[in-house]
């Protein structure tokens, strides 16, 4: 799982990270709201932990900003034991509330039962018109035809499909896909994009899969 971790007590965030890490998970850090907020948008995270007092916007207003276009599990943290914080937390799309101090075991085991929760209310089929990628079964589907895509392809479409409407950059594809941080001299998105295509678009008369001149690729049905 994919998580993120917005927290200026840099060695709090240290701490957490390490302790998520070991237990199986890849984890990102922000240190401020800006750079929190940032990359809650654009990434593509399985849960935000997600501290309440932030420089630069404080933790409800990433909240807000997450809460108009994603539905990503939020675990709060908050050194401030009001019932107002909680209630303003949880009421503003919050899934959970943690008061500092706590000890790492219970954090664990939060962050544990939102992940559950979220892979119960998780869509195992995406579709997109007559696109259908079903992922227990590892099958992809155009009307009657199955695709036949490596992994990285099948991962690339998963995450065109899950944010599908939306420009993703090739940076962001890079990160997502590969894990790896984006290097203008290399071509592997570009490659991969031209193959996918060739597979999901080139044998049917209607593209989904468009170029954005200078900024990426999106994934949408056009007239």
């Amino acid at each position: 799982m994919r998580l993120l971790i917005v927290e200026d007590e840099r060695r709090l965030a240290d701490y957490l990270c390490k302790g998520l890490r070991e237990n199986g998970h890849v984890v990102d850090v922000a240190h401020d709201g800006i750079d929190g907020r940032h990359l809650a948008l654009e990434g593509s995270y399985d849960l935000l932990v997600l501290d309440v007092m932030l420089p630069g916007i404080d933790g409800f207003g990433v909240l807000d900003a997450v809460r108009k276009v994603k539905d990503t599990p939020v675990l709060m943290l908050t050194a401030r034991d009001k019932v107002e914080d909680r209630v303003r937390g949880l009421q503003g799309g919050a899934d959970d509330y943690l008061i500092k101090p706590f000890s790492f075991s219970e954090l664990l085991a939060r962050v544990q039962a939102l992940l559950r929760r979220g892979r119960a209310q998780e869509a195992t089929v995406l579709q997109l018109g007559e696109l259908a990628l079903d992922l227990v079964r590892r099958k992809a589907l155009r009307g009657e035809q199955r695709l036949d895509l490596t992994a990285k392809e099948f991962a690339l479409l998963t995450l065109l499909l899950q944010r599908q409407g939306q420009v993703l950059s090739r940076t962001l594809l890079a990160e997502q896909v590969w894990d790896m941080n984006f290097d203008s001299d290399t071509n592997v998105v570009e490659v991969a994009v031209r193959r996918l295509r060739g597979k999901l678009d080139d044998p049917f008369a209607a593209k989904l899969l468009h170029t954005v001149r200078g900024m990426g690729y999106v994934l949408e049905q056009r007239a």
